[in-house]
């Protein structure tokens, strides 16, 4: 995806999420799914999680499961970038 496509997450009822623009499943489990997008990455964490939808080309994603929390990971330098100069 490009970085001029608008990005958004929905959450309901802590049961399902939804997201647009998303790049890449990077990884996950039933505990955690991490997403890349052109920001940086989000972390979606909570328990008996499942991808439902995932399209590369549209950048639609969908998951459910019990989530506990959604939090976002900037992009930048990473650590070990930053002390093997």
């Amino acid at each position: 995806m490009e970085s001029g496509v608008p990005h958004s997450i929905n959450i309901e009822q802590c049961k399902r999420i939804t997201a647009t623009a998303i790049d890449s499943v990077d990884s996950f489990s039933d505990k955690q799914i991490v997403l890349s997008y052109h920001g940086g990455r989000i972390i979606v964490t909570g328990s008996g999680m499942k991808i439902v939808n995932f399209s590369k080309t549209s950048g639609a994603f969908a998951a459910t499961g019990d989530i506990i929390s959604v939090r976002y990971a900037a992009k930048g330098i990473g650590l070990k970038s930053r002390l093997f100069r």
